[in-house]
């Protein structure tokens, strides 16, 4: 499918300047912008299955940057910006749709963090309207609007920049670029443990596949970060529960845009396959097992057959999870780990799909320069000491 270059027992090469655990996508997006925007090429994606085989290929392809503190709006709207010309960059058709994302709101306190950040929103530059509840029926006309639900739709707040992307397309895509730029991906290599030098500084990893050796070690492991860092001694504020979605029969188009609600936790979107894509929130326990509660299934088709009463005789087709790092303030760690040659990319719960071009894009150039990029400055590990926290719980409307 791609020129990918795998390291071979037959040729081996075992050291680099830079080695980034995690073939995902903001391990790819990493990858291709060390080489195409800095030049470093000389560079080794290890990852423990197959390329966007974990994460990348559990979610729901949501994208969107209508946070609202000035920190996520910056880098989620740097990330819809290279989502919009990202077709063009990489040559690759990953079926970006902006196709508008609606938050419903449904009592009045929704109502008023809703309207609290569409003005938040357009201070930052970013795209955002309120729509009442009759301009919720005409935008999406499936939308049940009346007045007898049990949560009524009170309004929504919609971007419609907003919209979805194919996520394998977008992980070949890095991944074909990264590779004719020179770099190298190891698929089938789980990392075991790390290489230390002097000081302890981290200057490389043993892997099943052997070892390999880099200058400066990267990881971008979604979900198994929190374990990869106890094996340097290093203990994250992050949290790793089962996130879970289903996706239903192929049927012909009928919804063209995504809707999310918070109150009754559904998100939905239609594939351009066909198929109805829906989630809702994280399992409160954590864990590592890739499915979930099965209260958590029941209730969001409860909530999307009572928002959409078509979708009573949709049939559900398969359901998977994935497992997400969630920080105590729901936003990312990006940057220096404290502890030489090892730099950090985790926390971003639900938000990594959707950051994925800005992610890349400001975690390269972190690891290239040794400074922290502007858009990921505030998202340093620090933060937890310092109390400089940028709490998004809640405040995006839904976690996704």
């Amino acid at each position: 499918m791609c020129a990918v270059r795998y390291w071979r027992a037959a040729e081996p090469k075992t050291t680099y300047e830079v080695v980034i655990v995690g073939g995902g996508g903001h391990g790819l997006a990493t990858a291709y912008s060390l080489a195409k925007r800095h030049g470093i090429t000389d560079v080794c994606v290890v990852e423990k299955g197959w390329l966007a085989g974990g994460n990348m290929a559990r979610n729901t392809t949501i994208i969107r940057s209508n946070y609202l503190w000035e920190e996520s709006a910056a880098i989620y709207e740097h990330s819809l910006k290279l989502w919009e010309g990202l077709e063009e960059e990489l040559g690759v058709d990953v079926e970006f749709s902006p196709r508008g994302v609606l938050n419903l709101a449904h009592d009045l306190g929704e109502v008023r963090s809703s309207m609290r950040r569409v003005h938040a929103n357009r201070l930052n530059g970013v795209d955002a309207e309120w729509l009442t509840p009759e301009d919720v029926a005409a935008f999406c006309p499936l939308i049940n609007i009346s007045p007898s639900l049990r949560y009524p739709v009170l309004g929504a707040t919609l971007q419609r920049r907003g919209g979805t992307a194919r996520h394998d397309k977008v992980a070949w895509a890095y991944a074909t670029r990264a590779s004719e730029l020179g770099v190298d991906i190891v698929e089938h290599a789980e990392v075991t443990g790390f290489l230390r030098g002097p000081g302890g500084r981290v200057e490389g990893v043993s892997t099943s596949r052997g070892e390999i050796r880099g200058a400066k070690v990267a990881l971008a492991a979604a979900g198994h970060t929190s374990e990869l860092a106890a094996m340097v001694g290093l203990r994250l504020p992050l949290q790793s529960h089962p996130l879970q979605a289903l996706v239903s029969a192929l049927y012909e188009p009928i919804l063209d845009c995504v809707v999310m609600s918070n109150k009754v936790h559904v998100y939905v979107s239609q594939a351009d396959k066909g198929e109805l894509v829906m989630g809702a929130g994280i399992d409160a326990y954590n864990g590592y097992a890739q499915r979930g509660s099965f209260h958590v299934i029941e209730e969001q088709l409860a909530a999307a057959v009572e928002l959409f009463a078509i979708f009573a005789h949709a049939k559900l087709l398969r359901t998977w999870g994935g497992i997400v790092d969630v920080c105590p303030d729901a936003s990312p760690i990006v940057g220096w780990s404290g502890i030489d040659g090892l730099f950090l990319n985790c926390g971003w719960g639900t938000g990594g799909f959707k950051a994925t071009p800005a992610a890349g894009w400001a975690y390269a150039e972190t690891i290239a320069t040794g400074e922290p990029s502007e858009l990921v400055r505030p998202f340093s590990l620090e933060r937890f000491t310092t109390g400089a926290l940028i709490d998004e719980h809640g405040a995006a409307a839904v976690a996704h």
